[in-house]
């Protein structure tokens, strides 16, 4: 080792320009959306606070919504379904009726019908909430790993 060779020493130091050209490192994979995943919950559930209340809504067209506004995720009917399902077995939990949530199948295909109430909004909005949280608890999880694959 001769006395001009730089020394090592632990830190990266201050990072050069991006050489001209670089394209951006802020591309992400496409999302499969699943069942149980707390994420997928969410945007399903904030996209069903905003629907029409009152007449059943095809569960085809909440996909077609979800696939149109999210376009790195993939919504599948039954996923949606499955949110649906859990949001109507959610609200017979708290009010003891089948009327707030209705999830079935019609002439078009799978419905779901979310009574026209002022209970409905707060309601739904919990609903998010814990939806929400389970999602910044994953993340939490997550940034303490210290690797991938969860050995940390």
């Amino acid at each position: 080792m001769s006395a001009d060779s730089p020394t090592v020493v632990p830190g990266l130091g201050p990072l050069r320009p991006p050489p001209a050209g670089l394209p951006g490192a802020d591309v992400a994979p496409p999302v499969v959306a699943e069942s149980g995943d707390p994420f997928t919950s969410l945007k399903v559930i904030a996209l069903l606070a905003r629907v029409e209340r009152g007449r059943p809504i095809r569960i085809a067209d909440v996909v077609e919504r979800l696939n149109a506004t999210y376009l790195d995720w993939m919504f599948a009917p039954s996923v949606v379904a499955d949110v649906a399902v859990a949001l109507q077995a959610n609200w017979m939990t708290d009010y003891r009726n089948s009327s707030g949530i209705v999830v079935e199948d019609g002439p078009y295909g799978s419905t779901i019908e979310i009574e026209d109430s002022s209970r409905v909004d707060p309601w739904i909005v919990r609903q998010a909430d814990r939806e929400a949280a389970s999602c910044r608890e994953r993340l939490d999880a997550f940034s303490r790993l210290d690797r991938a694959t969860g050995d940390g």
